[in-house]
């Protein structure tokens, strides 16, 4: 392929007329835009340690009220993207944030959609839209984009949770922001019993629930108990995950990014293709070892790796006698909307 011309073997005059009409030469930049053959993600495969970081979040805790924090969060922080720009890929905010008992963090609604999933603790709620979701561990769940949305502790101990958001898409889209509320009243209905059994939705006559989002609490106990029941059926399959998904419509549970729950069985080792999305890892229960890139993530439980796009993943179970649990969430249905999803041997 030709080399392409650089900017600076153009006139300084002629570059300085460009500028003063708003106007800039596309062929010395269009390598960095359009690169041979793959792209060239500054996503940079990054861990985060759950030991290291819980008492950084402690001391946040100690540090801050909820008064002046009113989201106590801190962030995953990718530095391929840099560190101030809260990025944990080009699409996917992650954050662990700490809510203390007694405390309430107020009502409120945004356009990023965000998820949950729940590291530590008991006795937390949050009420997406009038339906009060406890948090247990392992839980999913959801505050899509535009519901009001709060959390509240009744317990007497700390409850961590991951969250994860399209922030960085809705905020590159000029179409981010928030807006406070009051308090929310708790109204009947839990979507988690609701659709609590596979193959089996309620059908109203008239009908749909006319939600777009008729479940917003994925429990933990059902996750794993149908990935165990999977991998039971299956002996075979090598890959044992369950995606979240919208009961009513069999999509993602999500319009933008997509969440799945992945059992490694004792000592499996998991060699993943190279897809586009960028995705991230983060156990639930056990341990693994996540090769990306030609980096190795030794990841216990609650800890959190990020792998970008375009590069093979492999996972290892660090246990041999007992399988270990990790949830998964990329960028697969950004991908598949804008038609540039793909997989490579």
């Amino acid at each position: 392929m030709n080399e392409l011309g650089r900017l600076e073997d153009l006139p300084a005059q002629y570059v300085e007329d460009l500028r003063q009409q708003n106007l800039v030469p596309l062929w010395p930049s269009l390598r960095a835009v359009l690169p041979p053959g793959k792209p060239r993600p500054n996503t940079k495969p990054t861990v985060w340690s759950y030991e290291a970081l819980r008492p950084l979040l402690m001391k946040a805790g100690e540090l801050t009220p909820m008064s002046k924090a009113e989201r106590r969060v801190l962030v995953l922080a990718n530095p391929g993207h840099g560190l101030d720009n809260m990025k944990a890929s080009a699409a996917m905010y992650l954050g662990m944030q700490l809510l203390l008992p007694g405390e309430w963090a107020p009502s409120h609604r945004h356009t990023p959609n965000a998820v949950r999933m729940v590291v530590e603790g008991t006795g937390a709620w949050t009420t997406v839209d009038g339906e009060k979701c406890p948090m247990s561990r392992g839980d999913l769940i959801l505050t899509p984009t535009g519901l009001w949305h709060e959390h509240g502790h009744d317990g007497d101990q700390p409850v961590i949770w991951l969250d994860v958001l399209d922030l960085p898409l809705v905020y590159y889209m000029e179409t981010s922001y928030a807006i406070e509320g009051q308090r929310q009243t708790v109204q009947p209905g839990r979507g988690d019993r609701a659709y609590a059994r596979g193959g089996l939705v309620p059908t109203p006559v008239f009908g749909r629930s006319g939600k777009a989002y008729p479940m917003l609490r994925y429990p933990w106990a059902d996750a794993r108990a149908a990935l165990e029941a999977l991998a039971a059926d299956r002996p075979d399959m090598d890959a044992v995950q369950v995606r979240y998904v919208n009961p009513e419509t069999g999509g993602d549970a999500q319009n933008i990014l997509g969440f799945h729950a992945l059992m490694l069985r004792p000592g499996q080792v998991l060699a993943l293709p190279a897809r586009s999305p960028a995705s991230v890892f983060h156990v639930i229960e056990g341990g693994a070892e996540v090769a990306v890139d030609g980096h190795a993530f030794a990841l216990a439980e609650a800890d959190t790796c990020c792998a970008p796009g375009y590069v093979p993943i492999t996972l290892k179970n660090r246990h041999a006698d007992r399988p270990s649990f990790v949830f998964v969430a990329d960028e697969s249905p950004l991908h598949r909307k804008l038609g540039v999803y793909e997989e490579r041997a």
